[in-house]
């Protein structure tokens, strides 16, 4: 594809985004992007159906997720991508993570009553914000600003969920290492997501050894020398450089599809990457 545009980090209300897998694909045709990844955190759950979306107007649709991880205390998250989606493993893990959340979802919530008196929002509002059970924190900062406990999402997370505020509990506890291994067992490629926010790049060598395949280097709303810094790590460590919006709908305001976008010769790259895990299959 010469001269296309692809944008591989998109979510979808199957996940923590306000947005459709219909939204989506419209969003994408509009905004002149011919390969999207829909890349929701631990669920697979969209995917089929935006590929058959994407058919009416000609967008590619590469299958991705945002696997939740965990090291040193440390949230990391692993995007993957070019993986059977429909892989037994890899759907048992998921649906493992799913079941996670929620309880994680009920501890939060009790936690804020316990500890501000948080008493009118309920478990089964804040899961029926999502299309699955990846239920997250951004749907209970929802609830949080409905139920006029907050004045906006970043104060939400600032005040009770944020990862060092009081009402904050942890994720599903799986090692990144962990996650790059079952990418692979499904025949795709892990990347590390937002290294620039994420601020692990102590460990970046020892996932490498672990087996990542690449960094999300292009990332929106990043200056252009922490983009070359990046740069310069995955081309040190022979990694591939994808990149995306990591549009959220209205839940992320300022990251919208097609913000940041990489051409697709890096898709080209990733797809051959890839067969290297496929052909073990």
């Amino acid at each position: 594809m010469m001269n296309q545009w692809a944008d591989l980090h998109i979510h979808t209300n199957f996940s923590d985004s306000t947005l459709s897998v219909s939204d989506v694909i419209v969003d994408a045709y509009k905004n002149g992007i011919d390969c999207i990844a829909i890349s929701d955190h631990d669920t697979v759950s969209g995917i089929s159906l935006a590929i058959e979306e994407a058919k009416k107007y000609q967008i590619e649709v590469i299958p991705g997720i945002e696997l939740s991880s965990e090291l040193n205390g440390r949230d990391i998250h692993i995007l993957g991508y070019m993986f059977d989606y429909k892989n037994e493993t890899l759907v048992k893990v998921i649906s493992s993570m799913q079941h996670t959340r929620v309880e994680r979802m009920e501890k939060m919530i009790a936690k804020l009553n316990d500890l501000f008196h948080v008493n009118n929002i309920s478990l089964e509002e804040v899961c029926s914000i999502a299309e699955t059970q990846s239920v997250g924190r951004p749907h209970l900062a929802l609830k949080l600003l409905e139920k006029g406990w907050v004045g906006n999402i970043p104060e939400a997370f600032n005040r009770f969920i944020g990862e060092h505020a009081p009402a904050y509990v942890p994720k599903y506890k799986q090692t990144p290492f962990e996650a790059i291994k079952l990418l692979h067992s499904a025949g795709g490629v892990a990347v590390l997501a937002h290294p620039m926010v994420t601020q692990v790049d102590e460990l970046i060598p020892q996932m490498v050894e672990a087996g990542l395949d690449g960094l999300e280097v292009y990332y929106p709303n990043v200056a252009n020398n922490i983009t070359e810094f990046y740069e310069g790590i995955a081309k040190k460590h022979h990694l591939l450089m994808t990149g995306g919006s990591d549009a959220h709908g209205t839940a992320k305001v300022y990251e919208y599809i097609g913000i940041k976008k990489i051409p697709y010769s890096l898709v080209e790259t990733m797809k051959a990457r890839a067969l290297r895990y496929q052909k073990v299959l």
